[in-house]
């Protein structure tokens, strides 16, 4: 396998002739100085650098280079390397331009003071815990070499585009699946007249929950119905019952699959688990 230098775009990313994949593009702090066109690239280098191998991914990210400042981007770059370490696993090379193009963004708006907010946040951490334990680091190594304090929102953000990059899923899915169960823990505390406490057990286990309903219904996965159960739990909890499959509608018509009865069942065994606690 051949690596040679076709050109330098900056201190931290060239253009590069890679025998296997043809031409990429290699991000690393560095790699770029005193580089010039035919230079070769030791191959147990790069295994430790970024290859850019997708054309589209290659082309967002060198439109996106003129925006970015140098310091930054070098922090940026080690940033991403942090994650890589800490998920100890393969990342989807799209998250190079994702989470450089978000950070960017989100210095610049901190810069002219401009106030972040994420909605989505206390769901995200109980949804993501693993990849919300990485961005917490992100922000924290953020901070370190740049003395730029990200609020606590930024995490989150920055743990959607984790769990997008680790899990090969589109950034919009992601958000998608956290809005959704949002809006489904909204009904449930509307509907039941109780407020649940985001730190508490009974909260984290209701979101994974919901989040594993979404990802059956997604997969088309059935679940086994107990024998009989669904009479007695009409019968005994109507409230809870009837909740459930309003939650199911809801689920239906966002994820535009069905939805089989076995999970309104559950759903209604969780909701009044909930309920009992918490009243």
């Amino acid at each position: 396998m051949r690596v040679e230098v076709e050109k330098v775009l900056n201190n931290n990313v060239l253009i590069a002739k890679h025998t296997s994949f043809g031409e990429v593009v290699i991000i690393g702090k560095g790699v770029g100085f005193n580089r010039k066109k035919g230079d070769p690239i030791d191959t147990n280098t790069v295994e430790k650098l970024f290859v850019l191998k997708d054309e589209k991914e290659q082309k967002d990210y060198i439109k996106l280079l003129p925006f970015v400042d140098n310091d930054l981007h070098e922090v940026i770059i080690s940033a991403i390397d942090l994650i890589k370490t800490k998920a100890n696993a393969p990342l989807n090379e799209h998250i190079h331009v994702a989470l450089t193009d978000h950070l960017m963004f989100t210095f610049n708006r901190m810069s002219k003071g401009m106030e972040i907010r994420n909605p989505f946040l206390v769901e995200t951490k109980t949804l993501y815990p693993f990849e919300y334990g990485i961005a917490r680091d992100v922000v924290n190594h953020i901070a370190l070499k740049t003395d730029i304090s990200m609020p606590e929102g930024e995490i989150g953000f920055i743990a959607l585009h984790i769990h997008s990059s680790i899990m090969n899923r589109e950034l919009s899915e992601v958000n998608q699946d956290s809005q959704l169960v949002t809006k489904l823990v909204n009904m449930i505390e509307d509907q039941l007249k109780i407020n649940i406490n985001k730190d508490s057990i009974d909260y984290t286990r209701l979101v994974r929950h919901l989040r594993y309903t979404i990802e059956r219904v997604k997969n088309g996965e059935r679940v086994e119905e107990p024998e009989k159960i669904s009479s007695l739990l009409k019968e005994e909890y109507p409230v809870c019952y009837n909740l459930s499959w309003k939650l199911i509608k809801v689920l239906q018509q966002a994820l535009s699959k069905p939805v089989y009865d076995a999970e309104a069942v559950y759903l209604t065994m969780h909701l009044q688990r909930l309920q009992k606690k918490i009243k």
